[in-house]
């Protein structure tokens, strides 16, 4: 995402000894992504929806980005990401100011890189790429995002370190802090991946966990209050977890490109745990997905993705979703997208009310709340990067 800089100069470091230089850099960027959208069943009355959906392909953001040179190959950096809505300009992830991320850190070329504050996880940032979600966005998700395949959450109060790239070879853990005085373990998050990516052929893997410290407190459990995770339970599959005492997701994900075609597939294991009131039993999700993309021109991208969802524990609802997807680049910053799926589902799901039904469909991460067995999307969006 990062386009032009805004600023660059050298600043004169002056010591007795005298005067070294440091380079120094800062970048504005940023993606504004609108679209114009129909879904099928929308509400829980099934009712259409006519209207503007966005950030479909990628979230709309801006940033800033930076680094200073110390010498010998180290460098201070920082960044700083918003995350909004260009529909009606307010604020995402929970109206922070800088919610996709805010850190700060150190990176050496042989050692790797320390990063200090609110920051994607392990899984997101090597699993994420490889997935079709780096492509298509929200439409090829996991149905209610139940694994987080479309960065539904991130981490705060977090510590993250990056090793080097070893001939592709690459990995990274993070610490999540609670920063609750006297509940040392509650409240904190933690992650681990792993990636190799080179040629042609690109493999990655890694786990996350999560707890919730007030999990349990309350005969009718108390919602998720993570300090250092956010919330993952934002659409209809999901909401009934979110008194779970943890999440635990194991993810795993293969790409190889051949020519114009590019395949992958991915599977998730994703555990809800047990809150000993509200929720009595641990629910599970078993998540499969594969897609193709095409380059038919350079400039033209197509695509075709199906996801696999199985509950089970508390519930059996199963969902099968296909995505298409194409998407048309009039310069290397702007292009035009058109993009649709279909999601079905069966069996039985818990409502955030602790009643059960029959399962209702809800299309990727968008969190529509159908009241349907079936749902359709289809959007027609452009989007610019700068």
């Amino acid at each position: 995402m990062k386009r032009f800089a805004l600023t660059s100069l050298s600043l004169a470091l002056l010591g007795a000894a005298g005067a070294a230089q440091a380079q120094t850099s800062v970048t504005l960027y940023g993606v504004i992504d609108a679209g114009l959208g129909y879904v099928s069943h929308a509400n829980a009355n099934g009712d259409k929806l006519f209207g503007m959906i966005n950030g479909n392909l990628s979230g709309d953001r801006w940033g800033l980005k930076g680094q200073e040179d110390l010498g010998g190959g180290l460098k201070a950096i920082f960044q700083l990401e918003n995350g909004f809505d260009v529909g009606t300009g307010r604020l995402n992830q929970g109206g922070r100011e800088f919610g996709r991320q805010a850190f700060v850190g150190l990176s050496g070329n042989q050692w790797g890189t320390v990063t200090l504050g609110r920051q994607y996880d392990p899984l997101v940032d090597m699993v994420q790429g490889i997935t079709a979600d780096n492509y298509w966005g929200a439409i090829v998700a996991t149905p209610g995002d139940v694994d987080n395949y479309d960065n539904s959450l991130r981490v705060s109060n977090a510590v993250k370190y990056v090793s080097p790239n070893f001939a592709g070879f690459q990995v990274e853990g993070l610490y999540g802090f609670s920063n609750l005085a006297g509940t040392t373990g509650q409240g904190q998050t933690w992650s681990a991946a792993a990636t190799y990516n080179n040629g042609p052929l690109a493999v990655a893997g890694g786990y996350f966990y999560a707890n919730n410290p007030t999990a349990g407190r309350l005969t009718t459990g108390n919602g998720w209050n993570s300090p250092s995770s956010d919330s993952l339970f934002n659409s209809p599959i999901n909401a009934a977890y979110s008194t779970a005492s943890a999440i635990g997701i194991a993810r795993g994900a293969i790409q190889y490109s051949l020519g114009a075609f590019t395949f992958g597939g991915s599977y998730s294991n994703v555990q809800y745990k047990t809150d000993g009131s509200s929720l009595q039993g641990s629910e599970h999700f078993n998540v499969g997905n594969g897609f193709v993309n095409f380059q038919v021109t350079p400039a033209l991208l197509t695509g075709l993705g199906y996801t696999y969802s199985k509950a089970g524990g508390d519930t059996s609802a199963t969902y099968h979703q296909v995505s298409l997807g194409a998407d048309y680049s009039l310069s290397k910053r702007t292009d035009f997208y058109a993009i649709a799926a279909y999601q079905h589902a069966s069996g039985d799901q818990r409502n955030a009310d602790g009643t059960t039904n029959s399962a209702q469909a809800s299309v990727g991460s968008y969190g529509f709340e159908s009241g349907r067995s079936h749902q359709e999307i289809v959007i027609l969006g452009v989007r610019h990067k700068f």
